[in-house]
């Protein structure tokens, strides 16, 4: 079936946790376990007082959670996800609800607490933030699902941050005034500033162990990535937070400032562990970014090379051919004229251009890199396989993609790679087309259709386009229109199509970008590429 070109793992949402990130993750969960069973014994030891103990915890995680949901957002951008849309709001929303919680905390700022505080006001936020991040996770592991089986085949749209940040901000005003203003209408969690209602406590509790312990079940039941299995460390943290303060019927006791300790210590762990990792990832990014550098002048020095291979063996029959043809016009040129001594010039230049013909062919073969088998391709396959390659690139520019592909298309014969290479040429050129576009829509649509005997692909952008008095030239080998292109890529593309029986074209798009036209022939007899066999 020919080659294909793995898809690399470019991020916490698609990359499998290696075994010391396990061992890592297990002996957190087992040590933060075994701190609650040691509390538990004195959780209830009253200590003294420290009112501004809980705001400057809120102030840390406050910066804490806002990070997290910065890198979720970007790795939602990345991978066009719902689900980390989701995940990154929830930790927005639980950031946010710090603020009111620390202003309405008793005897923080004010010995009922700012905002319109009642007894029970920051109780109530904190029960929203430790019932939102729970119920956050099992959205995101439902629709992580659903994103994993759409990925190529639905019209994903690039997502929007943008408002979900608003929306996040807009549930924590909602829910800072449900607490403050509307705190007659939620149950009592405490009597006074430091008595809290035991069975209250313990309801709400139980509600956060059960969406805890069913977040868990969905990310264990799915393929984990880095990022799923740092979410479990954070879901068993709020197991063992939930375990602890169950029994707590009063503030500043042990138990208090333990909990609040172990909030932060396991938001600190996951920012950590997130920010650690995604170094890593970009390392290694980074890393092969640099050997793809040397990859490509590796290859540039090959092009030296054919060119100067061509110089040398081309040269000599070109010479001859142009010694040949001023020779005729020698003969020609004389008050009698030669004939006979013209025509056989003419025809040692005929024989000197077939020389330079079969000197390319030899050189082409000799430096070709591949074996280029001809097979049975399906097209439609092979559309959504590229697709796929280039899903990244088209998350980070904010690229929707839309396919039109007719099912009952039969398989053609040709090079897999190399019609590959002709795709990818045209998406990547259509992508960089519309990273520089404005103010509307960022668009490709491939449709494919039978047309006659032929199979038809159309791929069109809504990018710049191309102006129509390039377009003549558009196939012309080193003939570009990027400040950085080499002028090869749609030459070799029409090459590759066209030794194939097909042919390529290109036309302005129907409102803007352009539109790239692929003809192929369906199942007829083909020349092998570069004297392959037919597989």
């Amino acid at each position: 079936m020919g080659e294909m070109v793995a898809r690399e793992n470019l991020g916490l949402f698609d990359t499998p946790p290696g075994r010391l990130e396990i061992r890592l993750a297990v002996a957190i969960v087992i040590g933060l376990f075994a701190a609650v069973l040691i509390i538990l014994p004195f959780a209830n030891i009253p200590l003294p007082s420290s009112n501004a103990f809980p705001p400057s915890i809120d102030a840390v995680m406050f910066a804490d959670e806002l990070i997290i949901g910065a890198l979720l957002y970007s790795q939602a951008a990345v991978f066009r996800s719902r689900a980390l849309v989701v995940l990154a709001s929830g930790y927005v929303f639980a950031a946010l609800l710090l603020v009111p919680h620390a202003l309405t905390f008793p005897g923080a700022f004010s010995p009922d607490g700012l905002l319109g505080a009642k007894i029970s006001t920051a109780a109530w936020l904190a029960v929203f933030r430790r019932t939102v991040f729970p119920t956050a996770i099992i959205i995101y592991a439902l629709l992580k699902r659903t994103d994993s089986t759409a990925l190529v085949e639905a019209e994903r749209l690039p997502v929007r941050v943008l408002p979900a940040v608003l929306g996040a901000m807009a549930l924590a005003v909602l829910a800072t005034i449900l607490a403050t203003s509307g705190h007659d209408l939620l149950p009592p969690i405490f009597v006074d500033a430091t008595r809290g209602v035991w069975t209250s406590l313990v309801v709400l509790n139980l509600v956060v162990i059960a969406l805890s312990a069913t977040g868990l079940y969905l990310l264990y039941r799915q393929k984990r990535s880095v990022l799923d299995m740092w979410l479990m460390v954070a879901l068993a943290a709020w197991l063992a937070q939930s375990l602890l303060n169950m029994p707590l019927y009063a503030r500043f006791t042990l138990g208090f400032y333990c909990l609040f300790g172990m909030m932060l210590a396991s938001n600190l762990i996951v920012m950590l562990a997130l920010i650690a990792d995604s170094n890593r990832l970009y390392a290694r990014l980074a890393l092969s970014t640099a050997a793809r550098d040397r990859e490509r002048d590796a290859r540039l020095m090959s092009m030296d090379a054919v060119a100067a291979a061509i110089a040398h063996e081309v040269g000599q029959p070109l010479a001859a051919a142009k010694l040949s043809a001023s020779a005729g016009l020698s003969w020609l040129d004389r008050e009698q004229p030669d004939t006979a001594r013209a025509a056989q010039s003419m025809r040692e230049t005929i024989d000197a251009g077939n020389r330079t013909f079969e000197v390319i062919k030899s050189i082409r073969a000799m430096f070709s890199a591949e074996s280029g088998s001809i097979s049975e391709v399906d097209l439609n396959e092979l559309v959504r396989e590229t697709a796929a390659l280039l899903d990244r690139e088209m998350g980070v520019h904010r690229v929707s993609l839309q396919l039109s592909l007719d099912d009952d298309l039969p398989p053609i014969l040709a090079n897999r790679v190399q019609l590959q290479r002709v795709l990818i040429n045209l998406l990547t050129n259509a992508i960089e087309s519309l990273s520089t576009t404005r103010r509307r829509a960022r668009t490709i649509a491939i449709k494919s259709e039978r047309s006659g005997g032929r199979l038809q692909l159309e791929v069109s952008d809504s990018g710049g386009g191309i102006a129509p008095a390039k377009l003549a030239s558009i196939f012309d080998p080193f003939f570009t229109t990027k400040s950085t292109g080499t002028g090869l890529g749609l030459s070799l593309s029409r090459t590759i199509i066209e030794e194939l029986g097909g042919k390529i074209s290109a036309a302005p798009g129907k409102l803007h970008g352009a539109t790239f036209n692929i003809q192929l022939p369906i199942r007829s007899t083909v020349t092998a590429v570069r004297g392959s066999p037919i597989a």
